[in-house]
């Protein structure tokens, strides 16, 4: 029974021990030729950057990967950074951020099979694009579409520079090869995007430059993302047209006013870093006051008239006709025409304005009851009435 129950316990130690190993095998990380990884920088010579790839692993890049134009380091031990695995022997791996000037065609070949970042320079402008060196003297072609977010409409600027690119076709051994930017920059926007998520806020002002001028808006990067700023958030006048105000290139300060990150949607305001015109409207536009405006646009209903930069008020179509009933206001107003009102009721809430012309054609104020009694008394120069028409008759012919 002794016997029995020792070797029980034997069995038992015996699994345990073998569940523990395969636990242990199972958890010991491996990594494929061309797997990108996350890893932390555990120490940092002259030529070489060592990362810690969990458990007993360990696994180094070209430290000028991380070199600036000075040749400063732009890592530090403890930073999280993510590369790829380049080669792997006896569990140690070389990983890198991007295939450079030293690969051949065998890496040239695993960059394509595994989206590892390859880096060529731009030589020339060929048909449909660009005719890009790689390293080793490796020749490859991007297309317009793909050397950027958008075709270029000036293709010299690209000429000469060093850019990071995604091989999209590899085929002939290597004699045939597509690249292209595109996946390189939407990555890197992603991450701005996931930055600036936890960094900008509704009512922020924030530096930008305008990218582009269209007949709504125009779009304005604001770290590495871009923003709407709409042809009515230009300002608190009337603006025609967005290149009025805006030109590409031209570097602004804006203020958010919307986020919808799951819409990609950012708006943005120039007018709000102006005063408002409304804050100060109580006092200029009391009930009664005359003032003078600008006819900027006519409805079925009424006449919008401009009262200063950002404060509009509206001649209601009852009102204008000087107490003549008109079909349309065109018919006593025209774009561009200047006007003295008088205001007549005045909604801050609603920012709202109406207005009533302030004189009629002979320079004097007139109520609409008062114009309605001139418009239907008789005239002094009239004939008078029917009855006196008829006396008139009556002893005319008396006399002769």
């Amino acid at each position: 029974m002794k016997d029995s129950q020792e070797r029980e316990c034997a069995q038992q130690e015996d699994l345990s021990f073998k569940d523990l190993f395969d636990q242990s095998l199972a958890s010991a990380d491996h990594f494929e030729v061309g797997q990108k990884i996350d890893a932390a920088v555990v120490a940092i010579t002259e030529e070489w950057i060592f990362l810690d790839l969990g458990g007993k692993t360990e696994g180094h890049l070209d430290a000028r990967e991380f070199r600036n134009d000075e040749n400063h380091l732009t890592v530090a031990p403890g930073d999280v950074i993510g590369a790829y695995i380049l080669s792997a022997q006896n569990n140690e791996y070389l990983l890198t951020t991007k295939i450079g000037r030293d690969s051949g065609h065998r890496q040239m070949e695993q960059a394509w099979r595994n989206g590892i970042p390859v880096e060529g320079t731009v030589d020339k402008e060929i048909k449909g694009g660009f005719d890009v060196s790689l390293s080793g003297g490796i020749r490859a072609f991007c297309p317009y579409s793909q050397i950027g977010r958008t075709r270029p409409t000036e293709a010299s600027g690209f000429i000469g520079k060093r850019l990071t690119f995604i091989i999209t076709s590899y085929s002939e051994s290597g004699r045939n090869i597509v690249i292209s930017r595109r996946p390189i920059i939407e990555e890197e926007e992603r991450k701005r995007r996931e930055k600036l998520k936890t960094e900008l806020k509704v009512g922020m002002k924030i530096h930008g430059t305008v990218t582009a001028i269209l007949p709504f808006g125009a779009f304005v990067d604001i770290g590495g993302v871009q923003g709407l700023l709409p042809l009515s958030e230009l300002s608190w006048d009337r603006v025609e047209s967005v290149g009025d105000l805006c030109s590409v290139d031209q570097e602004i300060d804006v203020v958010i006013v919307n986020l919808e990150w799951e819409k990609n949607r950012i708006t943005l305001s120039l007018r709000s870093l102006q005063p408002d015109p409304w804050e100060r409207a109580a006092d200029r536009y009391t009930e009664g006051a005359r003032r003078k405006g600008t006819v900027t646009k006519i409805q079925n209903f009424g006449a919008f008239v401009s009262l200063e930069p950002g404060i509009d008020g509206l001649i209601h179509i009852s009102k204008l006709g000087g107490g003549n009933k008109i079909f349309h206001p065109r018919e006593a107003l025209k774009i561009g025409s200047i006007i003295e009102v008088t205001v007549e009721k005045v909604d801050l809430l609603n920012r709202r304005i109406s207005l009533v012309p302030a004189e009629t054609a002979s320079g004097e104020q007139v109520d609409d009851a008062e114009a309605l009694r001139r418009f239907t008394a008789p005239s002094s120069a009239s004939f008078g009435t029917l009855g006196d028409l008829l006396k008139k008759g009556k002893n005319g012919r008396s006399k002769g």
